[in-house]
């Protein structure tokens, strides 16, 4: 595998370090270099260098970073370094030239703090919003994305934190601060993301949109007419739905739910003290009025009142072809007399609340997992409150009520620009603006798979993989199309005698589920694995266990102190020569809806080494039984850590004897601090490592003396990345092929490198040992490493810089890459006659 290693990264466009999940641009943008790692992922163009390679040069004073790093500007089109300052609560030593024989890797110093790590994945995110280079519904898209991922990161990570505060909890974490000192640096940091998100929504939808004929127009700006035409559909579909609650000594202060928008209000009676009352913005009626459709309901169809709305509000879409927009707490805040007849409506504002969603039971005490579960979703509904946003506007008195009834810090007040809560804004990428979108992409047939149960062939799903191992890559594969067509072939293939599946998060329709159960019904032996303690997924999950076992089915619902993690599905089938075994291990989750935008890797395998392993998996998750010894499967909590070890220290011996050493690794998060001080004492070993790392990551590379031969490289793309990937060399040199010389391994699988996934859940990971399957990994990792268009580059302090095209060559783009393979890959295979089976992997070339 060759090495693309580099021996520091460009001074080009300089992008905030992060994690979370995202997915962003255009698949075959041609002028772009940015990533994130979210939902989504977006293009950005080349531009002037900054005058400052570094970040003290850049005018920051931070040598030992954040891990929150620096972002590109949108000012003039392009990327600047924008470098955070120093940390006043930053315990950790700058670290200086070091003797390599002497760096103590226990020391905190060594490691980037998670928390950080995570938001400096966001900031990319907001920088595909940000970017002036990328589509304009496609950074709309982002600002969505954002809010999601941000909200995410309070109820879990800050929530975690104050939770932490409150119990005392004084334990240091591996970059020696303390939940305090997380917690503060945490809230400083998001403060400066909301500025920007704030700024980024004026310049792309109130400035940019009515450019392209999307408009979200203020209630107030609407000429007479159309506020009529609003203030009826507001008696008529809004007014029945709200109900207003007062704080007053006859009423207790209200519940307010997480997540939740509302508008404070204050109103007064002649002679009497304000009061204040709660109304909250129903989620059950769009956030997004259609101005127009709202109008053509009404009988507001006159030419002349249409003129006027056409001259004072930016023209009717049926004159001009703009979609406009009003925002649904502003209708409701123009008609709040309505709400509060006879009293006078001093003001309104709007606020809204997120709750810790870190609310946990002991599992040993409870009665069951399910009600343990049922008592987590009562319990996370009434959680502390940790972060409070406000409009702008909002009245001192209201802000300071809403603070001591919420017993918040002045830290966990946010005030914002509205509107608050932009998660909405993403429908407007549904509108028909196709210049102005990322291409449509449909995932495509797995050549594997064309002709399979066509008459002519008389092929199935069971014939293929037995043939040969087959890889699927989600979203290029469909999903549809290769393991669900696994699952239902084997529910109604007469011979099937047993189906077993893990699920941890599936779609409220699931198909996959639908499958297990029709297999059920079938008469075949049916054992689903269901992960009740799936964070966000409990209740969907815990509707499945219901269906599941009304059909009679055998189900499992969690392991006590562990959370089941894998992606496996085993199926055992009767055949001339006996019971044979086949099975798949994926990196994502048996989800439809998700596998279009989610970009994982799953094996199919009649192998039998896998599935006996599998079915010892599956042993241990319905019966009493704990298996320490795997003939292939790397499994945690059993042998994952120590696997992943083992070759670790493998390489680095290598790398000593002068037989080179090797290490690619694709992930997620890299946060074990055990597994991270193994690829340090590797790297000062000489051991070539490229670790392509989504979010979270505490290992500082370039680092002279110790890493200098380890990059760190965020991809992030239209889709999310997701899927893990790891190559260990075996003695193979980072310039030569795999086959001159050494025992290369690849593995796939569903363990990120954290502690939690090789402590803390049941995870699987399996070998490739298919030598087509093999040189594919290997032309997807170099894809990756290659790519110059959505890659960041990782810098030792822990800030990013985007990787930048050569301008005399063409920008290298994995994911458009890979779309591209796909859709050429299925036109050749369907032009080929049904009897025609190509080869075992799919195509390498473009």
């Amino acid at each position: 595998m060759t090495d693309h290693s580099e021996p520091g990264p460009e001074p080009a466009a300089d992008g905030g370090s992060a994690e979370a999940d995202a997915s962003a641009s255009s698949a075959g943008d041609a002028v772009a270099e940015s990533d994130t790692a979210t939902e989504a992922e977006t293009d950005s163009e080349s531009e002037p260098e900054p005058d400052a390679e570094t970040p003290e040069a850049a005018g920051g004073t931070d040598p030992v970073g954040s891990g929150v790093g620096t972002v590109c500007d949108p000012a003039d089109g392009g990327p600047a370094s924008v470098v955070h300052g120093p940390r006043s609560a930053d315990p950790v030593e700058p670290i200086e030239a070091v003797d390599p024989d002497e760096a103590d890797f226990s020391e905190p110093r060594w490691y980037l703090n998670r928390e950080l790590s995570a938001l400096s994945f966001q900031k990319r995110v907001l920088h595909e919003a940000m970017d002036p280079r990328n589509p304009l519904l496609e950074r709309t898209r982002f600002l969505g994305l954002f809010t999601k991922n941000v909200d995410e990161f309070c109820m879990k990570r800050v929530g975690g934190l104050k939770q932490q505060m409150a119990g005392e909890v004084s334990d240091l974490t591996p970059d020696g601060r303390t939940p305090e000192e997380q917690w503060r640096l945490a809230l400083e940091t998001l403060r400066e993301l909301f500025e920007r998100q704030d700024a980024c929504y004026r310049e792309v939808v109130r400035e940019s949109l009515p450019e392209i004929g999307i408009e979200i127009v203020r209630h107030d700006d609407l000429p007479t007419a159309v506020r009529d035409a609003l203030r009826a559909h507001f008696k008529a579909e809004i007014l029945p739905t709200l109900t207003p609650l007062t704080f007053d000594p006859a009423h207790p202060f209200p519940f307010i739910s997480n997540l939740s928008l509302s508008l404070a209000v204050r109103t007064r009676r002649q002679g009497e003290e304000p009061k204040f009352s709660r109304v909250k913005i129903p989620e059950n009626q769009p956030r997004l009025l259609e101005v127009d459709r709202i109008l053509a309901d009404s009988d507001l169809d006159s030419d002349s009142e249409a003129a006027t709305l056409d001259a004072d509000a930016g023209g009717a879409a049926d004159d001009d072809g703009t979609d406009r927009f009003v925002f649904l707490e502003e209708v409701i805040a123009a008609n709040l007399d309505l709400l509060f007849p006879n009293v006078e409506v001093l003001d309104w504002s709007t606020f809204r609340v997120t709750r810790n969603a870190e609310v946990r039971r002991n599992e040993e005490v409870a009665e069951g997992l399910i009600e343990m579960i049922e008592g987590v979703l009562r319990d996370r509904r009434f959680a502390t409150v940790v972060r409070l946003e406000v409009s702008a506007d909002m009245p001192d008195e209201v802000r300071s009520l809403l603070m001591a009834q919420l017993d918040l810090d002045e830290r966990e007040v946010f005030e914002r620009e509205p509107p608050l809560n932009l998660r909405h804004v993403s429908r407007l990428t549904d509108l028909d603006r196709p210049e102005h979108s990322v291409s449509p992409w449909t995932p495509q047939p797995h050549p594997r798979f064309v002709g399979v149960d066509d008459d002519e062939t008389d092929r199935d799903v069971f014939d293929v993989i037995r043939d040969d191992d087959v890889l699927v890559h989600h979203p290029y594969h469909s999903f549809e199309k290769t393991v669900q067509a696994f699952l239902s072939e084997a529910a109604r293939d007469d011979d099937v005698l047993a189906i077993k599946a893990a699920i941890y998060r599936t779609s409220r329709d699931s198909k996959v589920i639908e499958s297990l159960i029709e297999a059920a019904r079938n008469g075949k032996q049916v054992a689903v694995m269901v992960e009740l303690k799936a964070r966000f997924d409990e209740e969907n999950n815990l509707r499945w266990v219901e269906r599941l076992e009304e059909e009679g089915i055998h189900v499992a619902y969690g392991t006590i102190g562990l959370k089941t993690h894998s992606k496996t599905a085993l199926v055992v089938r009767r055949e001339d020569d006996g019971v044979q075994l086949y099975s798949h291990i994926g990196t994502g989750n048996y989800h439809a809806e998700t596998a279009k935008g989610y970009v994982d890797l799953g094996l199919m395998t009649h192998d039998a080494d896998v599935g006996h392993d599998l079915t010892r998996l599956f042993n241990f998750f319905t019966g009493h039984s704990f298996h320490e010894e795997y003939r292939k499967l790397l499994v945690a909590p059993g042998t994952l850590r120590q696997g992943l070890v083992e070759r670790i220290r493998a390489e680095a011996e290598h790398a000593r004897n002068g037989d080179g050493g090797r290490i690619v690794a694709k992930m997620n998060a890299l946060e074990d601090p055990d597994i991270v001080a193994e690829l340090y004492r590797a790297a000062r070993a000489g051991v070539d490592i490229d670790l392509i790392v989504r979010d979270i990551c505490r290992l500082r590379p370039g680092v002279a003396g110790v890493t200098d031969t380890v990059t760190v490289r965020s991809v992030v793309g239209r889709f999310l990345e997701h899927s893990r990937i790891f190559y260990f060399g075996g003695g193979t040199s980072a310039d030569a092929d795999a086959t001159d010389g050494g025992d290369p391994q690849y593995f796939i699988g569903s363990a990120d490198w954290m502690t939690r996934n090789l402590d803390r859940r049941v995870e699987a990971v399996t070998p490739i040992e298919d030598p087509e399957i093999e040189a594919e990994l290997e032309s997807l990792l170099e894809r990756y490493l290659a790519d110059d268009r959505k890659a960041w580059l990782m810098r030792p302090d822990g800030s990013y810089v985007q990787r930048r095209p050569d301008p005399d060559a063409d920008p290298r783009n994995v994911q458009a890459e890979l779309m591209r393979r796909a859709d050429a890959s299925a036109d050749a295979s369907r032009d080929r006659s049904p009897s025609f089976r190509p080869n075992a992997g799919p195509e390498t070339t473009d």
